[in-house]
This record gives C-alpha cells, structure tokens and sequence, in this order.
C-alpha cells in the first residue's frame, strides 16, 4: 500500500489559521491524504491556545506538533495531558507536561509522530534530540515512524535526518518559516525536508509585520510582534511511503499561494 502523508508547515496567526481551515480539506482529498501532521506553534503568533488547537484539528489535522513557543501560552499545558493529538519536543529537559511521541491508528497501520527540538542557536537548555529520538524509537511499538524536526540550523536537521536514516520514513523540519526545495529520499528510504515553510500571511517577514524586524535590526526598542495582513500561503509536503518495504518513494512540495 503506498500511504500518503502530509506535513504543514507553521501555521502564523489568524491568516494561518483561517487558510488551513479553507484549504486543508480540499488539499486532502485533491491528493488523496490519509494522514495530515500540522506545527502549530506560532497559531498565537508565540504559542498556541486549547481554542485555537481544536481548530487544527478541526481543519483536518491528525496531529499538532509544537516547538520553542510552546509555552508561550502557558494555558496549553493542561490541554497537552488531555489531548494525544498534540505534541511538544521530545527532549525539553525536566518535567513539563504533555508528551513528545504518540503512536497513531491510520488504515490498519500504527503510525508513530515524535516531536524534536534543535540545540544550535535556539536552546541549548534542551536534551539532546539525537538521544532522545534514539531512546524513544528503541521500543518500537509502531509500524511507521514519522519526525518534526523543529530546530534553526539546517545542518542539524540534515544530521537528524540522516542519522534517523532507514529507522523513520520521514523527516522535516520546521522553524525557520521558509521553504526549502531539497526534498530527497536518503539511501535507506527516509524522505526529507530540510524545512516545510509556513502557513500564514504572504507579504511579510517570517508572518509578522516588516517594520517589527527592521526594527529591531536597527537597534529599536524591543516590541510586540503583530500579524501581517493580506493574502496568505500554506507551505506542505507530501511524503509517500511504500508500507511494505517501509520506505519512502516520493517527496514533493505542495504549496497554495493566495
């Protein structure tokens, strides 16, 4: 069976939001997806709200997956426990609530979704990813695997993926909003993406308003970060997996420009 798997890329703010849940439907049923995972760290612009995830999911998510603003809203953190389509990184250090790795029911297969933060110029506070990815992917319990790998150097996530080589069908990155054109499938059958994008306002500088940041590389004061207005884009990939060999066959971008 060749499995279809889509993976969203930072859905930003209101716009991000209100486009996921106009095209994410159609987008499904275009390219026959049989399951769809969506980072939804930025839905608040920092962090994400219970309402907000529940509008994810309602669009036709499978899974949510977070990254380094997951605690920005910190009223997600009693939604983490009580919700299993919502991850945060796997190797935040300490005890916080909710869980990096789920495994998920998709035609008749388990499916398992780990979620990882990068270390290199984002928080070297964390645990490292590889260990982690290690230590969860050792029990098995699943017939496929999949990562988000949110983390700001590509290098690390170019490591990532091939360290996870042959054991995950797939990994992608998120964090840095931008799109990148590298999809590949590595020599043991892992697909990979250095970065999905974003899902959110089109003209502007990572979602939000360019004079916030050329603000703030002029030497401004420091302020609140605002949503860009007007048309808005949903960056994705589409990972297709061969579930009897368990390999990935094909990675293509699928992008919607408004």
């Amino acid at each position: 069976m060749l499995l279809k798997i889509l993976a969203v890329g930072d859905v930003v703010g209101e716009g991000g939001q209100d486009i996921l849940a106009r095209r994410l439907p159609g987008l499904r049923q275009e390219l026959g997806v049989h399951f769809t995972v969506v980072n939804g760290e930025n839905a608040s612009g920092v962090g994400i709200t219970p309402r907000q995830a529940r509008g994810i999911l309602e669009a036709g998510a499978d899974v949510i997956t977070l990254g380094n603003h997951t605690w920005n809203r910190i009223q997600i953190g009693d939604f983490l426990d009580k919700e299993p389509r919502i991850l945060r990184p796997a190797n935040y250090a300490g005890r916080v609530p909710g869980r990096g790795m789920g495994v998920y029911a998709c035609k008749g297969l388990r499916i398992a979704v780990l979620n990882l933060m990068g270390r290199v110029e984002l928080n070297p506070n964390l645990d490292s990813p590889f260990k982690a990815a290690n230590a969860l992917l050792r029990d098995g319990g699943y017939d496929l695997a999949l990562v988000d790998f949110h983390a700001e150097a590509t290098s690390e996530k170019g490591a990532m993926a091939w360290y996870l080589d042959g054991r995950v069908q797939a990994v992608w990155g998120t964090h840095t909003h931008v799109p990148t054109a590298d999809t590949q499938i590595l020599p043991k059958g892992t697909g990979f993406v250095t970065d999905l994008g974003m899902t959110g306002p089109s003209r502007s500088v990572l979602g939000i308003k360019p004079d916030h940041s050329i603000n703030l590389f002029l030497g401004g004061l420091p302020r609140r970060y605002e949503e860009a207005e007007g048309n808005c884009k949903l960056n994705a990939c589409l990972f297709t997996i061969d579930t009897e060999k368990k390999r990935c066959v094909d990675v293509c971008r699928v992008d919607i420009q408004e």
